[in-house]
C-alpha cells in the first residue's frame, strides 16, 4: 500500500511551477503537540459509512482515514464529510500514478469543499508489480513522478482559486487547457494538504520538500524514524526553506493489545505476521536495516514464495516484535504508544488485527488519553 522506491536523481525542472511554490502553499496543522490518535475507516459500505462516520467523532479520534485496498477510497470520505463537522478526513493513502493529477485535483477540491477543510490528500506510489499488473499503468521514475504530481495539483488548484493562467509543462505532465466550463471555481478554504507514503529517503526528502506531511509506513520503529526518515525530511524541509511546525508525520502502530493472556496471545501472533509479510519484501528492508536485521528478508521471501505463513511468523523473534510493535493493556497503551513516539510522530492509529468494535467500553478512554475531550476547532482558509 505504501510501496516504496530506489533512491533516484532529482526529476528536471518543472514549467509553472513558481505559481505552487511550497513556501508558499504550506498548510500549518494547528495540532501541532502531542501525539493524536485517529482510526482507519473500517467499513466501506457506503450505506454504513454514516454512522461509523459519527461514531468514531463522537468518540474524539482526530482523523478519520480512508485506505485504497479493495474499494475506492475517496467514495467513503464523501460520505463522511456530508455526517461529520469535527474529524479531519483522508487517504491513506490513495495510489498516485493510475489517475491523472487533474482527475486527483478535481476530486480533492470537491471533497475539500464538502468537508468545509477537513480533507487530507494522502498518496502513495504502490510497488511496481501492482502498477503495471493490477492498475495496467507504466511505473517509471517514481520519485520525481511523484514530486512533479505534488507540484502539478498545487498550480492546478492555484489557477482555480486564483484566475492565474493554467502553464504546468514537467517531465511527466502537461496541463495548459482550462476554459470556464471546466474550471470549478474557488472554495473557501483551498489550501488542501498533501501527505505523501515514503518508505525510502529519497521519498521522505521530497515530502519535506514539497508536501505537508509523511505517511510513514506502520512497519517502522523509532530507531528507524529518528535515524533514518527524520534526516531525510528534514533535508527537505532545509531545501524548501521550511520549519518542522509546517510538516506532519503520521502513522498506524502495530499494537499488541489485550486485557487477558489469551487477547495478549491472539494479537501478538497476528502482529507477528504482518511484520513478516512487510518483512518479506525488499522495499522495507531499510527498516529492518537500522537494526543490523536484513538479512531476514531472504528467508522470509522464500517462505512466503512456499506459502508457509506460519512459518513466515516463526522468523519474527519477540525482539523484533517489541521492537517493531507496541505491547500493552488498554489502560497501559497509551502512555506507551505516547511516549515511544514523542517527537517523532503527530499522530497514530492503531493498527492491529482484532481491533475491538466501536462500542467497546475500553476505547472512549483511550482516545481521550490521547485527543483529550473534543472540542469545536477552525480549520485555516
Amino acid at each position: 500500500m505504501f510501496g516504496g522506491i530506489p533512491d533516484e536523481q532529482q526529476g528536471p525542472a518543472v514549467v509553472g511551477a513558481g505559481l505552487t511554490d511550497p513556501v508558499t502553499m504550506t498548510y500549518p496543522d494547528p495540532r501541532r503537540g502531542p501525539v493524536k490518535l485517529d482510526v482507519g475507516m473500517l467499513t466501506h459500505d457506503l450505506k454504513s459509512i454514516p454512522a461509523y462516520a459519527r461514531k468514531v467523532e463522537a468518540l474524539g479520534y482526530d482523523c478519520l482515514w480512508s485506505s485504497e485496498t479493495q474499494h475506492d477510497p475517496f467514495l467513503p470520505l464523501a460520505v463522511a464529510a456530508g455526517v461529520t463537522t469535527q474529524i479531519r478526513l483522508g487517504t491513506a493513502i490513495a495510489v498516485a500514478f493510475p489517475r491523472s493529477p487533474m482527475i486527483l485535483a478535481h476530486i480533492a477540491w470537491d471533497l475539500q469543499k464538502a468537508s468545509d477543510g477537513r480533507f487530507i490528500l494522502g498518496l502513495g506510489t504502490q510497488v511496481k508489480g501492482h502498477n503495471e499488473r493490477r492498475f495496467s499503468v507504466k511505473f517509471e521514475s517514481p520519485g520525481p513522478k511523484m514530486r512533479e504530481i505534488v507540484l502539478a495539483l498545487r498550480h492546478i488548484w492555484d489557477c482555480w482559486q486564483n484566475g492565474t493562467k493554467l502553464g504546468f509543462k514537467g517531465q511527466f505532465y502537461r496541463f495548459d487547457l482550462m476554459t470556464p466550463f471546466f474550471n470549478p471555481g474557488p472554495i473557501a478554504r483551498p489550501k488542501v494538504p498533501i501527505y505523501i507514503a515514503g518508505v525510502n529517503q529519497y521519498m521522505c526528502r521530497i515530502a519535506g520538500e514539497v508536501c505537508d506531511g509523511l505517511h510513514v509506513h506502520p512497519f517502522n520503529s523509532p530507531k528507524y524514524l529518528r535515524e533514518y526518515v527524520q534526516p531525510a525530511v528534514d533535508e527537505g524541509l532545509k531545501m524548501a526553506s521550511r520549519k518542522r511546525a509546517d510538516f506532519t508525520y503520521t502513522t498506524a502502530s502495530f499494537a499488541v493489545v489485550g486485557d487477558t493472556e489469551e487477547e495478549l496471545a491472539r494479537n501478538r501472533q497476528s502482529v507477528k505476521q504482518q511484520i513478516a509479510f512487510y518483512a518479506s519484501t525488499r522495499t522495507y528492508e531499510p527498516v529492518l536495516a537500522a537494526h543490523g536485521w536484513q538479512d531476514l528478508t531472504p528467508a522470509l521471501h522464500r517462505k512466503s514464495v512456499e506459502g508457509d505463513w506460519q512459518g513466515m511468523a516463526d522468523l519474527i523473534t519477540d525482539e523484533m516484535l517489541d521492537t517493531f510493535a507496541v505491547t500493552g493493556t488498554y489502560e497501559t497503551i497509551g502512555r506507551q504508544l505516547r511516549e515511544r513516539y514523542a517527537g517523532l510522530l503527530d499522530s497514530t492509529a492503531l493498527y492491529q488485527p482484532n481491533q475491538p468494535g466501536l462500542d467497546d467500553p475500553r476505547l472512549p478512554r483511550l482516545v481521550r488519553e490521547f485527543n483529550g475531550e473534543r472540542i469545536t476547532r477552525g480549520f485555516d482558509a
